[in-house]
């Protein structure tokens, strides 16, 4: 029999669920490394930003929103509250409907 046969069968993701995967909560955040020196503060701002982003679009994704047309400021903010990070500005509510367009 080949070895392949002998795996477990994976548990069912978001998209291959019957009905929403719940959020488990509460994520543990990844270990945190220093940010390198020497850079503009710009870049520090954007970086952070982008990880927050990147965070939330995560977050929206595993709670069933796909499509960026149903990630309005609202909800975004709610699954900010949600997850425990603070409330995104605007642009960072921006670069969340960005990251969701542009990974389909």
């Amino acid at each position: 029999m080949p070895a392949a046969a002998l795996k477990p069968k994976p548990l069912p993701t978001q998209s291959t669920a019957k009905r929403p995967v719940l959020l488990d909560l509460p994520y543990e955040p990844v270990e945190k490394r220093p940010l390198p020196p020497g850079r503009p503060r710009e870049w520090y701002v954007s970086h952070n930003r982008r990880l927050k982003a990147m965070r939330l679009a995560i977050a929206l994704l595993d709670s069933g929103v796909y499509v960026p047309n149903q990630a309005r400021n609202e909800t975004i903010r709610s699954t900010a509250e949600t997850i425990g990070v603070h409330p995104p500005s605007d642009t960072t509510c921006h670069m969340v409907r960005a990251l969701m367009r542009y990974t389909r």
